[in-house]
């Protein structure tokens, strides 16, 4: 059939499907470093204890069959070698159905790790990441022409993600109506980068602008890319351009990444070869009819369940993040409903003193990633993703966020747990375990320029309040 396939895509799926295999090796790679002291057999949230409460139609995942620490390993690696293959095109040099197949395994290994992730996997790259990668299952290889049903879902999961994160914003706080959400934003956000605080100290004016930007962006942009082109080439470009002024204020995992690369898949090869110095397009075989088959039954599939985020975009009671289904298809995105003011930051600390006295000495414990030496400048984490250090900022937000990890993680730090000490930048007690931790409440703010230059330092704090009073391991 003609009308199935479009030769001027075949710039935007390679750009998509090499980027796309970098990122779900990034993914691994994060789940490789971080998983035994998070949600290992001894971790902080164990897969075994979570499994047993819970059964294989609710939470897909081949660890039903069997968990060990060695078998995630096995599981994360296996995702990850196959990530490396596949951003390396060893896609693109077997049959179709094979590349399907190397398609398909990462999505699969990579759905079971987040369906057994609990707190430490619920952000919406996750799910994104997992849509994305389902769709790429249907999206054909060097051999075959771009199918034009799954770009048209590419951009369909690219409005969902703008367009809902545009509509939460006007619905929730007052600061997105009137322009002024960055005044705090660059500063409060989770996980500061290394020019948030130049964003931050930005004029006024062009935060409002960054604002208004931001709008058309995730309001009007969108909506454009259903557009003949060279329209909705244009509308992607410009999701690209907003996409990595996120990237340069911020450090949000791999979601930014993502998005950039769903908007290229937007982009045909005539309107890029314009500006860029392309080579002339491959050749294609003709589409297998069976392939076909496939293509239009997941599109039906994806418009079956693209009724509940389309019901959720035009609730009044919007969610943000949410899947409605355990296989994370067709779900709904959207963040920064609200905006923190006053950044707020959980301190830990600990002494191998005794007793506690007015005198007792307290230690710090640095994290990779968010704020804590006044004097360390914030660094660049993304698209890594350093799940303890966004569940703390989340932790600070309330406590409420924290209930299921924080005691675990107490303990962890009383007993000088090795796995759990390397996912913090230092430990003040290197030979000998603390005898009591505390938790403190901290206001941060950026220095100005001024006490930037006085001190050195990068960070002012206040004491807020004490988060969690001493404790010992019999605590």
């Amino acid at each position: 059939m003609e009308w199935f396939a479009d030769t001027d895509y075949w710039l935007g799926r390679l750009v998509f499907q090499r980027g796309l295999a970098l990122l779900y090796l990034v993914a691994f790679l994060s789940s490789i470093h971080q998983y035994r002291a998070l949600i290992g057999e001894h971790g902080l949230l164990p897969v075994p204890r979570f499994l047993a409460a819970t059964t294989f139609r609710r939470t897909p995942s081949v660890f039903h069959l069997h968990y060990s620490d060695r078998f995630f390993a096995v599981i994360a690696w296996t995702g990850l070698v196959l990530s490396a293959a596949l951003a390396a095109g060893a896609a693109d040099r077997v049959p179709l159905w094979a590349a399907m197949l190397m398609w398909g395994c990462p999505w699969v290994l990579y759905l079971s790790i987040v369906n057994v992730g609990q707190s430490w996997y619920a952000f919406m790259w996750e799910s994104l990441l997992l849509e994305a990668g389902f769709l790429a299952v249907f999206l054909g290889n060097a051999r075959t022409a771009p199918p034009v049903l799954v770009l048209f879902l590419l951009r369909w999961l690219l409005f969902r993600l703008e367009f809902g994160a545009g509509l939460i914003k006007l619905r929730g706080d007052s600061c997105w109506r009137n322009l002024t959400c960055l005044y705090y934003h660059h500063e409060t956000q989770p996980m500061p980068g290394p020019l948030s605080r130049f964003f931050h100290h930005l004029p006024r004016p062009l935060h409002r602008a960054e604002v208004a930007a931001n709008h058309v962006a995730q309001l009007v942009a969108p909506v454009l890319l259903f557009a003949p082109q060279p329209v909705a080439s244009a509308a992607a470009g410009f999701v690209v351009v907003t996409q990595l002024w996120l990237v340069a204020s911020g450090n949000f995992a791999w979601l930014n990444w993502l998005a950039i690369l769903l908007a290229l898949s937007a982009v045909d090869a005539g309107a890029a070869a314009q500006v860029l110095p392309l080579p002339r397009p491959p050749a294609f075989a003709a589409t297998p009819v069976w392939f076909e088959g496939l293509v239009i039954a997941v599109t039906a599939l994806v418009v079956v369940l693209s009724y509940w985020p389309v019901r959720n975009m035009l609730s009044r009671h919007q969610r943000m993040n949410f899947s409605f289904n355990p296989f994370h298809l067709g779900n709904t995105y959207g963040a920064f409903g609200s905006i923190s003011k006053v950044r707020l930051e959980v301190v830990i600390e600990g002494t191998d003193e005794p007793e506690i006295t007015d005198d007792t000495p307290w230690k710090e414990y640095g994290f990779k990633g968010k704020p804590g030496d006044l004097r360390r400048r914030a660094p660049q984490v993304a698209p890594y993703h350093l799940r303890l250090d966004w569940l703390m900022w989340f932790a600070a937000l309330s406590p409420a966020y924290a209930r299921s990890w924080l005691a675990p993680l107490l303990v962890k730090l009383l007993d000088n747990d090795p796995s759990l000490l390397k996912l913090l930048r230092d430990n003040p007690f290197p030979t000998a375990p603390p005898t009591f931790l505390r938790a403190r409440l901290y206001r941060y703010r950026f220095t100005s320029r001024r006490e930037r230059c006085d001190t050195g330092a990068w960070w002012q704090r206040t004491l807020v309040a004490d988060y969690l009073p001493p404790v010992t391991r019999a605590h």
